[in-house]
């Protein structure tokens, strides 16, 4: 098989898990709403919550914007919301509108069915320049992490380049459909980290359980 008949095959099974969704999600809408350098961390909260707390490290880069806008999932209800300008660590105030505002705030392509986190940058984005952001959130959202008998899954298309997902506290992996790192946090957890170069999001499906007594956690 040539590489390029491979390639076509990989941008067709992508295209086809992007239509299909996981558990009936919409495809990630950050694929058309990035700017660059970006880097998600999500942490799996206790099992049965459906609550995951989210880092989200992106590059504003537009010239002259003085907002940015970060999409609140359809289907997942946010909470604890923080945003910080990574240059001095410091807070920069923010507001969640819909995407009618968003649009007139410059978001061109904003959902107008969807709300935002609209972060007031702490300076216009200079010609050539860059502001660098970390926003923190908490998402509620039982179709994207759910438990099937003793088993955590985490299924969610993702549609930043770069991220890892934590595990909770005593749960060691049992798969994994996307190349992974397997690394241990310095608290014991288990994390899995990986860059994804496909065409589209990744369709990730990570499974976990809890680590058997007397056991050490391990990965496979």
């Amino acid at each position: 098989m040539t590489r390029r008949r491979l390639s076509a095959i990989l941008s067709t099974l992508v295209a086809t898990a992007m239509t299909v969704g996981l558990r009936g999600q919409a495809p990630s809408p950050i694929i058309e709403s990035h700017e660059g350098d970006d880097y998600t961390r999500y942490e799996l909260l206790a099992p049965g919550t459906a609550q995951f707390r989210i880092v989200y490290e992106v590059t504003a880069i537009s010239p002259g914007t003085t907002f940015y806008y970060n999409i609140i999932r359809k289907g997942s209800e946010a909470s604890d919301e923080a945003v910080f300008d990574q240059m001095t660590g410091q807070p920069l105030p923010f507001t969640v509108v819909n995407g009618t505002a968003a649009r007139a705030g410059g978001l061109e392509r904003a959902d107008p069915e969807a709300n935002y986190i609209q972060v007031t940058l702490p300076r216009p984005v200079p010609k050539g320049g860059e502001i660098r952001l970390r926003i923190n959130k908490t998402y509620k959202d039982p179709k994207s992490y759910y438990q099937e008998a003793d088993t955590i899954v985490f299924a969610r298309g993702l549609g930043i380049r770069r991220n890892a997902v934590v595990m909770p506290a005593g749960y060691e992996i049992v798969s994994c459909n996307v190349p992974s790192q397997v690394l241990t946090t310095p608290d014991g957890r288990l994390l899995i980290s990986f860059f994804h170069i496909g065409a589209g999001e990744a369709p990730l499906v990570v499974k976990a359980r809890p680590v058997p007594k007397g056991a050490a956690p391990g990965g496979s």
